[in-house]
């Protein structure tokens, strides 16, 4: 029953972050029908017999990690074990249990094993022997129970039923697409630095067995032979944890973080194509002249050039201007005909980009739009004379070809929003991550920042470029504390992202917060990001996006509180003093 509260503990998770997702158990005999028959006859008279009384035992016996972590959030929900009790017996009621075995409903079982992610599909518990080993592919399956004992690998290897079990496993571990916020990537894993959040349950496969180590030595050499899985004997967890001085600072209780989300992109300010980065230089567009000039392939001949050959050019309004009578303009109707060739100038794709605009008419005879454009021709003399109503169609074509392309790339779907904030107590938290056990970030630097009241975690589990720069901050403190109180250095351990105009996620690495003693006595929140050198030409967006922020300054008021947010150029151990001169800068602005 270790698995059904892991199971009631998933949908409880997600239930609170309202994914809308119900996991299913896979129970595995290995030779005969009768076998998984029986095995699925059992667990019904288990669930049918199952009490108050067996989940206090299981609560109090239990050394399962992800068990306890289930029994604190029932108690932390006020979720009782009576309540337990009938949760587990209803979602695993007769009728929400599937025999994979039984070929006299082979048709609707087929149906129902294809579909177990739909939402109307009521089953939680699957009973198989063989069936499912190939061609089976489910993304809400969390558990695997394998109900044998017996291996058959040799020498340490694994065999061939290992084997066929770390195939099943591969299928069981597919990625169940979820997101938590507007615009994330579904199928992106989230938590593998955020060990000890709920939600990494999500992104994990149970595989049941019974204790048999040279079974599971063989099973996981299988599983990492193949790929699916990472042995984790190199990787070492941590614990990180807020130091209870800092949790017991007013800062921590009241202070506020500041923030953005990912959220669609709104147009409503776009109110001309310069809004958009539409270039307003001349389109040009070539003439074909019809000039042409044959030559001896036998005797030099001296090239010479007519007055017809003579390359120049002509400005054409796209619309007529009183001011300008002397310029030609192209004809409305052929505007009109251009814009229909291309689908992306429909009325309903255009009010989209530009929901100033109210018609096809106004697009049109608006400066701001392509009254404000014009083409330059270029061709002979006598070419631009003559120009006809297909080369203003042809010239359109292009132009309008150039426009779409740089709305397009100066314009995405998302965007990020304006700040919002959030208290520190509830965003900084105690946390474990996995690191391997012989890289850089292995050494907490605890030798540094242990005893400092500055910073807030009890060490920094950061890349060697990131050490350097919290060795700079030490450095640095006095200075600082002279003019500033609550000098509060955070690591941002994923816990928030800030997102750009074009809807970039960005998780800054630090986060300086210090109030000025005197004058305004403003708090400042600054976004750090130290950058190694072989990265900075590759982050180059973020390091604009930071240059951003500074730019804009944005103050924040809350009750009597001032907050102003801010940011740095990248720190790297090779600028270190024009870093450290624009740091100070930035916070005696």
């Amino acid at each position: 029953m270790l698995l059904i509260s892991s199971q009631e503990f998933t949908i409880g998770t997600i239930a609170d972050n309202h994914i809308n997702l119900k996991p299913v158990i896979l129970f595995k005999a290995k030779r005969t029908i009768k076998e998984s028959e029986q095995n699925k006859e059992n667990f019904h008279k288990l669930i049918d017999d199952f009490s108050v009384a067996m989940v206090i035992k299981i609560q109090k016996t239990s050394t399962v990690p992800i068990v306890q972590k289930a029994f604190r959030f029932f108690e932390v929900k006020g979720i009782s074990a009576n309540e337990i009790v009938k949760r587990i017996q209803a979602n695993f009621r007769f009728e929400n249990c599937l025999s994979a075995n039984n070929d006299a409903e082979a048709e609707q079982n087929q149906i129902l094993l294809n579909t177990l992610e739909d939402e109307n599909n009521p089953i939680r518990a699957v009973f198989a022997v063989q069936k499912l080993n190939e061609g089976w592919d489910v993304l809400n399956l969390f558990d695997i129970v394998r109900l044998y004992e017996d291996r058959d690998g040799k020498d340490g290897k694994p065999g061939k039923t290992t084997l066929s079990e770390a195939q099943l496993i591969g299928r069981g571990a597919r990625y169940y697409p979820f997101a938590l916020e507007e615009g994330q990537d579904k199928f992106t894993r989230k938590f593998d630095d955020d060990i000890s959040n709920d939600l990494k349950i999500l992104e994990e496969l149970y595989y049941h067995t019974k204790e048999d180590s040279r079974y599971i030595s063989e099973l996981k050499k299988a599983l990492v032979d193949s790929g699916i899985y990472e042995d984790d004997e190199n990787l070492v967890q941590l614990n990180l944890f807020l130091k209870p001085e800092f949790k017991k600072t007013d800062f921590y209780r009241d202070g506020h973080v500041f923030f953005n989300k990912k959220v669609p992109k709104s147009f409503d300010n776009i109110k001309s194509f310069a809004d958009l980065g539409v270039k307003k230089t001349n389109y040009r567009h070539p003439l074909s002249s019809g000039v042409g000039r044959m030559s001896s392939a036998f005797f030099e001949m001296e090239p010479t050039q007519s007055n017809d050959e003579v390359i120049k050019t002509k400005d054409v309004l796209l619309a007529k201007d009183e001011n300008r009578p002397e310029k030609d303009f192209i004809p409305n109707h052929i505007i009109r005909f251009a814009l229909s060739q291309n689908p992306f100038f429909y009325f309903d794709s255009l009010s989209h980009y530009f929901p100033s605009v109210d018609s096809l008419s106004n697009f049109i005879d608006s400066t701001d739009f392509l009254a404000g454009l014009e083409i330059t021709f270029s061709g002979t003399p006598n070419r631009l004379k003559e120009i006809s109503h297909f080369d203003y169609l042809q010239a359109l074509n292009g132009l309008l070809q150039s426009i779409e392309a740089d709305i397009k790339s100066n314009s995405t779907e998302y965007e990020g929003s304006d700040y919002i904030k959030e208290p520190i107590h509830k965003v900084f938290k105690d946390k474990e991550i996995k690191v391997y056990k012989d890289s850089e970030r292995a050494d907490g630097q605890e030798t540094l920042v242990a005893n400092e009241p500055w910073y807030v975690y009890n060490a920094n589990y950061g890349t060697s470029e990131e050490k350097k720069f919290v060795e700079l901050f030490s450095r640095r403190f006095e200075g600082l504390n002279q003019k500033f109180e609550n000098i509060y250095l955070i690591r941002n351990e994923r816990e928030i992202k800030i997102f750009d105009k074009l809807g970039r996620a960005f998780e800054p690495d630090f986060l300086l917060f210090c109030k000025q003693r005197d004058g305004e006595q403003m708090t400042f929140q600054v976004f750090i990001e130290p950058k190694g050198e072989h990265l900075k030409g590759y982050d180059k967006w973020k390091e604009d996006f930071l240059t951003e922020i500074k730019a804009e300054q944005k103050t924040i008021k809350i009750h009597t509180d001032t907050y102003l947010i801010t940011a740095v150029p990248f720190y790297n151990y090779n600028n270190e003093n024009e870093f450290k001169t624009t740091l100070e800068n930035t916070l005696n602005e």
